[in-house]
């Protein structure tokens, strides 16, 4: 179905819908876009619309960036974009009748723009295609539901009955948090089910007032990279109306268990088999399939040349703290959750990795696109990986990878793998915009360094 057909379709359901905001994510992760009344519906989806190509380009401020041209130096230049068939859903939170849909960047020649990271994802995706091979994917995400009312950010604390405390302590699991929410997850229930959001199961996390959400497994990348991104607006969305802030910021609190992004991946081959598992119940376990084992290799030997996607910001680098169940070395194992890639106990149909590295804050597109990146590379030369972390075994955690924002993006510019995955282009721009904004981070005065040094120095 085509761009203009679903606008067709939802205006016969939606005649009185007032507003369509159209959608794309930048490098780092933040939400860009543009709002079109009712006179532009029709045009838009038939035809397109310009907006700057530097757009995809901002700092986490929306803020241009001296270190690379693109909004700065080249006189800011429109490129095209063009809304993504299948994108277009109601959007049931807004106070007036409206919609959203996603869309995708393009040079004036019709061609992909280079720093859409959808696109990105499209092109890695493509290189395990060419091998027969079809990626399933899932994501989760965690978050933060803090109080809007507060003087200061601050978990929504399950309320002690009988009193006005809330709960203090870590509850993981615990069914009555859900409960204390149950308002605001129904509705999100029910507004991804009207967007087509395939969410699973919800969950409460290790930290006080943290939650998680799952989604379905979906045979296209694209598509569960768009899931991910539509959860989280719509978790923010819902939120609010309930005076609730979602926050999926990687370390909101220094004590309490950071945000990450899961990703859960397999293969399955041309004959609809799983390519991890071979198909066979006796390669479910280990020692695996060759495939399996040969993709695992590949993340991690990728894995950190990739860090600066799966931690894009400031923030990111606080949840790297190997105290905290976060990814501070390229391990691997069964069923242990202090390694960076799990196998999760499994049938043979369902065998699959989950990827551990990313915080919530992460661009998911770029995410799955290194994550496939390290698969393909894997595959291709063959390798074997270290020896795996046993179920139930102490892991003695020595740093492996580079969790300092600068060690990172020193690592992403200097990386073959992802000149070769990403494009030279990307590649610069990327490690552009976020050494900028690491630079104007670290040049700000903070509360903390007058609580550190104004009277000790």
């Amino acid at each position: 179905m085509s761009a203009i057909q679903d606008l067709e379709r939802l205006l016969k359901d939606q005649p009185d819908t007032e507003l369509i905001e159209l959608l794309i994510l930048d490098m780092g992760g933040c939400l860009r876009g543009k709002r079109i009344p009712p006179a532009e519906f029709a045009d838009v989806f038939e035809s397109g619309f310009n907006i700057p190509g530097g757009t995809v380009m901002f700092d986490s401020l929306g803020n241009t960036c001296d270190r690379v041209p693109y909004g700065t130096a080249d006189g800011d230049p429109d490129v095209q974009a063009r809304v993504i068939a299948g994108t277009l859903a109601p959007s049931p939170w807004a106070p007036r009748p409206s919609a959203q849909a996603l869309f995708s960047l393009y040079d004036r020649d019709g061609s992909d723009y280079f720093a859409d990271s959808r696109h990105l994802l499209r092109r890695v995706q493509q290189r395990l295609g060419a091998k027969g091979l079809t990626p399933v994917m899932a994501m989760e995400l965690e978050f933060y539901l803090l109080d809007a009312a507060g003087d200061q950010p601050a978990p929504r604390l399950p309320a002690i009955a009988g009193t006005n405390q809330g709960q203090k302590g870590e509850q993981t699991y615990n069914p009555d948090d859900l409960w204390q929410v149950d308002a605001f997850a129904a509705e999100l229930n029910q507004v991804c089910q009207a967007q087509g959001v395939p969410v699973s199961t919800a969950i409460s996390e290790f930290g006080p007032g943290q939650f998680e959400v799952n989604l379905h497994h979906v045979d296209d990348p694209l598509r569960a990279a768009d899931h991910a991104m539509l959860l989280k607006r719509a978790v923010k969305a819902v939120a609010l109306k309930h005076g609730l802030v979602a926050c999926f910021m990687a370390k909101p609190f220094a004590e309490s268990a950071g945000n990450g992004l899961h990703l859960h991946v397999s293969l399955v081959d041309e004959s609809g088999r799983n390519f991890f598992s071979g198909g066979e119940s006796r390669n479910a376990a280990p020692p695996f399939a060759p495939g399996l084992r040969h993709a695992v290799a590949g993340l991690i030997a990728s894995m950190g040349d990739a860090m600066a996607v799966f931690a894009p910001n400031a923030n990111s680098y606080r949840r790297l703290r190997p105290d905290f169940y976060a990814p501070v070395m390229s391990n691997w194992g069964t069923n242990h959750r202090q390694v960076s890639l799990r196998i999760p106990l499994s049938g043979p149909e369902a065998t699959r990795i989950e990827h551990r590295t990313a915080g919530a804050d992460a661009n998911p597109y770029l995410v799955a696109a290194a994550v496939l990146m390290g698969i393909d590379s894997g595959l291709k030369a063959g390798a074997e990986p270290p020896a795996m972390v046993e179920e139930g075994e102490e892991v003695n955690l020595e740093v492996n990878l580079p969790i300092r924002w600068n060690e990172a993006l020193d690592r992403f510019a200097a990386s073959e793998l992802i000149e070769d995955y990403f494009g030279q282009q990307f590649q610069q721009a990327y490690e552009g915009v976020r050494r900028t904004e690491e630079q104007r981070f670290h040049n700000e005065v903070t509360a903390l360094d007058y609580q550190w040094y104004l009277r000790q120095v």
